[in-house]
């Protein structure tokens, strides 16, 4: 099987989109994905049971609330949220970040209150 390879522009991906909270898939790597998003405000406390997470910020400060401490992440820096840990990603402006997945991870992981934020695996753009 041919694999279509190519460069992945990050900043003209950024530029196609504008919504908050919604995963972007801009890559594949063995059983993940390579996402972008856009975020604003303040995300669910949730966890993945099954899966790491990985936040690379690109521009913004990103602070990543855990129960007993919180991260803060500036542009150029990644934290890595193992599985089974509850997190809340809070954002005062906007950052972009990118996320390294598996390919099932779902934003909001095992969360039950969405009603306010979509719950996705992501669209490719």
């Amino acid at each position: 099987m041919k694999k279509n390879v190519e460069v992945v522009n990050v900043g003209q991906k950024l530029s196609l989109f504008n919504d908050l909270w919604s995963p972007k898939i801009i890559a594949e790597l063995n059983d993940n994905y390579v996402k972008l998003a856009k975020i604003q405000g303040e995300f669910i406390w949730h966890k993945h049971d099954d899966d790491d997470e990985m936040f690379f910020v690109i521009s913004g400060d990103l602070n990543i609330e855990l129960r007993e401490k919180t991260l803060k992440l500036k542009p150029g820096e990644l934290a890595v949220i193992p599985k089974g840990v509850e997190h809340r990603p809070v954002a005062k402006n906007e950052v972009s970040i990118m996320l390294i997945e598996t390919k099932e991870t779902i934003n909001t992981g095992d969360a039950v209150d969405t009603q306010d934020i979509k719950s996705t695996k992501g669209s490719w753009i």
